[in-house]
């Protein structure tokens, strides 16, 4: 029964271990995309297909 303490303390010890290098890296800026945003404007939309475009081309 002892171990099952220990392992739950080594977990919770684990577990904010992880959770304060997390808390580092957003506040470090890690997280932080400044380059996706600036060019985005130069991708073009994605065009949606019509069943008249269709037709329109097989007449041709």
């Amino acid at each position: 029964m002892s171990v099952i303490y220990l392992l739950i303390t080594v977990s919770i010890f684990v577990a904010i271990g992880f959770f304060i290098a997390f808390i580092v890296a957003v506040k470090s800026g890690q997280y932080d995309d400044d380059y996706t945003p600036s060019v985005r404007i130069l991708f073009d939309d994605e065009t949606t297909f019509t069943p008249q475009e269709n037709k329109s081309k097989t007449k041709e």
